[in-house]
């Protein structure tokens, strides 16, 4: 939820703000008006988590008393654009349009997305003969992409896939929040590949680090981000299909938003 909104569900989190103590004025009359948005604030600067007034899943989470010491903070963001020498707006916009908002599912497993496509692709790398497991297995193992089952189930085809070959399958997926793939491993810096996934099952902070180390490992999109060319980036980072789900405009709206406040752009 965000400003503008109304209905009930507003006033639920209305009422749950001024249960934590919130201490300025503040009506529960199921509009997400300005003095919503400055209590979402208080709330999340409070609790150490990214302050966007928008109340989100970890936002939410919090509010029902679901802490979570993975959650990403301001913090981890202020550190990231530091390290990418691109304003903290940049890194917030990125957070808010180009993450899955959260890094892990209920049970506390990350959240991932397993390609079959790309495992086709890294057991074909190492020599195997792809075809025939492809008929037995298409949903794990295809030249195209889909087979997607969401959430959970992801891990249920990766569980499958790994009996295939684990290396494979760990690399064939996309991890986290910002959807790093598996077989990029070493071109971040990681030791190994289980050094990597052992972070993308810790924190989300662990999440933001492998993105920024994917940023730097990709001159383009370094770049694209540090000139705030958000088409450039948004292609880069999301492909040719960016402009169907308007990337680049959410990108820049966001940045737009983020610059404006309280120093976000410092």
């Amino acid at each position: 939820m965000k400003q503008g909104d109304t209905g009930d569900a507003v006033r639920v989190l209305q009422q749950q703000l001024l249960s934590t103590g919130y201490g300025f004025p503040l009506v529960v009359d199921g509009w997400y008006g300005e003095s919503t948005e400055e209590a979402v604030k208080d709330f999340q600067r409070r609790k150490s988590i990214v302050v966007d007034g928008i109340a989100g899943p970890k936002t939410l989470a919090l509010l029902s008393g679901k802490a979570d010491p993975g959650f990403i903070s301001h913090f981890d963001l202020e550190r990231a654009a530091a390290r990418l020498a691109v304003p903290v707006a940049s890194i917030c916009a990125v957070n808010e349009v180009e993450s899955r908002g959260h890094g892990f599912l209920d049970d506390g497993r990350p959240v991932i997305l397993f390609e079959r496509h790309v495992m086709y692709q890294r057991l074909a790398a190492k020599g195997i003969e792809v075809e025939p497991i492809s008929r037995r297995f298409p949903n794990l193992i295809h030249t195209a992409r889909g087979g997607y089952m969401g959430g959970s189930a992801e891990h249920m085809r990766l569980a499958a896939a790994s009996q295939i070959d684990r290396d494979c399958a760990l690399e064939s997926c996309s991890w986290g929040l910002f959807q790093i793939m598996g077989y990029h491993w070493q071109a971040l810096g990681y030791a190994t590949l289980d050094e990597f996934t052992t972070a993308m099952r810790l924190s989300e902070s662990g999440h933001l680090d492998a993105f920024v180390r994917f940023i730097l490992s990709e001159p383009p999109l370094l770049k694209a981000l540090r000139a705030r060319k958000w088409a450039d980036f948004a292609r880069l980072y999301n492909g040719p299909a960016y402009k169907d789900n308007l990337y680049d405009v959410k990108l820049a709206r966001a940045y737009d938003r983020y610059a404006t406040t309280e120093g976000a752009a410092a």
